[in-house]
């Protein structure tokens, strides 16, 4: 590895927030903080940016960024003119090494701030830059409290981040007498609606990004109130773990792409997985086209390798930056493009509406959003199944009979970064059950509705330690249009076009992607996957022939084909079993032999009911078989 890039260690922080909350502005701030600064040289206007996911408004980031990249604080010409963001914003700082990490391995700690929009027409965009967070800075107007996108926001930082730094911003505003009471009472409403998350124990630190506000600032303004303290806290979250290596096949994720003057498209990102080297051929999954590297440039200086968490530009020839803004690089051949894949599901528990299978949910793979049905299925015992069948609704599962053998725990949260490891938690040999919809994960504790404060949304606890495989439900996603992504990426299921006026959660099931299908080229590829849907027909036994044989009616159509029902076991309410022998007749009428004879029928029980539970592939539509 060289140098140059062991001297600056990255770390991903995202600012996310509700619209007008400060997010930007916070940014802007941090030079007058004599904070240490670096940057990209590619074009000299370039800036790395370590992504730091932070929900902080947009006053936020202008506060704390000493460099602004090509994509910094969103350009939009909407953006400009309403003041708010409609896009991710790009833009880095620098800070010293902290006393916890080795100094003489790095010179520096850099932070990208990674600016996400408020608005809740465009969450997808804050959940397409979601995957590439380490960290999550949540910025709150203190005089407002938790609002409808600051707990959609703890929902996404609770699936995609480790860690959580609560910002309660515009405390300016609060008289200098009340000042310390109101932002304690905040502090305290706060801290019961994060008491259900994994967040729980997360630090609080109270900043004015802007004092004055816009007018304030025009005005030469008062210097910001906290950045010291903001900076001090965000760094002592730099830890050994943060910055471990991880082998396996390259992964970069592109945040923007442009094009260099006499040396061809560069594109800057962060590295995901694994390492690269100039010289070395990178795919663009999306585009479907193998480059060279021709260059690399980390912090004003060129390097000749990369690796996991590093933050840099890749420089290619031959590629017009138009055809890609954001999306992917990856090893030849390791990301594959689909339509279907089977995931991992898990319902977010504030999702008030119904998950059910066939049902449409815009999916976030990355930066992408795409439109997908899900049909979903689990693991159930032998034991079981008869009990399953006999529910009211065919097909629906009863959740008592589900497998609890599984011996692999739920992570604390779902990794960001994918890595080689085949998926056992999906077994292509062993047969599944469909299920009608997706319910909650047993045994996840409920929530008093005192806890949430100043929105009707409270935050799911998606990643609590006591959340484990024992309940694991599948799903398989058929996307309208094909996507890219790694096995073992996080995606996010929701339903954005819900009424924002609601203040209901969007955000319904996320889950890994375990494994990729591209069925319009591999038919085949469905009769592999074994869910069946679990059936029952009723019958009644009209007359018994002799001890050992029935004729019953009322199960069949007499245009059934009763070749697929022949030999299957039958059983009465009494509890006798018997074996369908064959038609009786033309009228519907069929014969069911008893092996161990049966009771005979009097006139009290003429209408002795009698069941026949079997299963038929979910999703081979062409396999017309049945079985038990």
């Amino acid at each position: 590895m060289s140098s140059a890039k062991q001297r600056t260690l990255n770390i991903n922080v995202g600012i996310l927030g509700h619209v007008d909350s400060g997010k930007t502005s916070l940014g802007e701030r941090a030079t007058k903080a004599k904070i240490l600064t670096s940057g990209l040289r590619f074009p000299s206007r370039l800036t790395p940016f370590s992504a730091i996911f932070t929900t902080l408004p947009m006053h936020t980031v202008r506060a704390l960024s000493t460099h602004f990249s090509t994509a910094s604080l969103d350009k939009h010409p909407q953006s400009i003119e309403r003041g708010i963001t409609l896009d991710l914003g790009f833009s880095s700082f620098s800070t010293r090494v902290p006393k916890n990490l080795d100094n003489d391995l790095y010179e520096q700690v850099q932070f990208t701030l990674v600016d996400c929009p408020g608005h809740a027409t465009l969450m997808k965009t804050v959940l397409g830059g979601a995957h590439i967070i380490d960290m999550m800075v949540l910025v709150i107007d203190v005089n407002k409290g938790m609002q409808t996108q600051t707990a959609e926001c703890l929902v996404v930082g609770e699936i995609t981040a480790q860690d959580l730094l609560v910002v309660l911003n515009k405390i300016d505003m609060i008289p200098e007498k009340l000042r310390f009471e109101r932002i304690e009472n905040a502090k305290a409403r706060l801290r019961k609606v994060l008491k259900a998350t994994k967040f729980r124990d997360c630090e609080f630190i109270s900043v004015a990004a802007r004092p004055g506000g816009a007018d304030g600032m025009e005005a030469g303004g008062l210097p910001p109130i906290g950045m010291a303290a903001l900076v001090s806290s965000l760094s002592s979250y730099v830890t050994t773990k943060k910055i471990e290596r991880c082998f396996g096949t390259f992964l970069f994720a592109v945040d923007h792409c442009f094009p260099a003057r006499g040396q061809g498209t560069v594109m800057t990102g962060t590295v995901l997985r694994g390492t690269c080297k100039v010289g070395d051929e990178i795919e663009l999954p999306e585009l479907g086209i193998v480059k060279k590297v021709k260059s690399m440039q980390m912090f004003k200086r060129p390097v000749q390798d990369c690796a996991k968490g590093d933050r840099l530009g890749i420089c290619v020839t031959q590629l017009d930056p138009k055809l890609i803004e954001r999306g992917m690089l990856a090893a030849p051949g390791t990301v594959p493009r689909f339509s279907t894949a089977v995931v991992l599901a898990q319902k977010i528990r504030y999702y008030k509406g119904r998950v059910l299978s066939k049902m449409k949910f815009h999916v976030t793979v990355g930066h992408v959003t795409a439109m997908a049905t899900a049909e979903f299925f689990g693991n159930i015992s032998e034991a079981g199944a008869a009990r399953e069948d006999s529910s009211a609704s065919p097909g629906m599962m009863d959740r008592d009979t589900i497998n609890t053998s599984l011996q692999h725990s739920w992570k604390s949260s779902l990794p960001r970064q994918p890595s080689d490891q085949i998926f056992t938690e999906f077994d292509g040999q062993k047969e599944y059950s469909y299920y009608e919809e997706l319910l909650y994960a047993a045994g996840m504790h409920e929530q008093n509705s005192e806890e949430i404060v100043d929105t009707s949304i409270k935050p799911v606890s998606v990643a609590s330690n006591k959340r484990t495989l024992q309940n694991a439900t599948w799903a398989l996603l058929f996307f309208d249009r094909p996507v890219v992504c790694p096995p073992g990426g996080l995606y996010i299921a929701s339903r954005l076009d819900t009424d924002i006026q609601k203040n209901a959660c969007r955000l319904a099931f996320y889950g890994q992607i375990l494994r990729p299908f591209a069925f319009d080229q591999d038919t085949s590829a469905m009769r592999c996957i074994k869910v069946f849907k679990l059936k029952r027909r009723e019958g009644v036994i009209e007359r018994l022939q002799d001890d050992k044989s029935a004729i019953c009616k009322g199960m069949f159509k007499r245009e059934t084909d009763l070749s697929m029902f022949q030999g299957m076991k039958v059983f009465t309410d009494r509890g006798e079993e018997g074996i369908i022998s064959g038609w009786f007749g033309k009228s519907g009428k069929f014969k069911v032999f008893f092996r161990d004879g049966i009771q005979p029928v009097s006139e009290a029980d003429k209408n002795t009911k009698l069941y026949l539970y079997f299963k038929r592939h979910a999703f081979d539509k062409e396999d017309k078989r049945v079985f038990q």
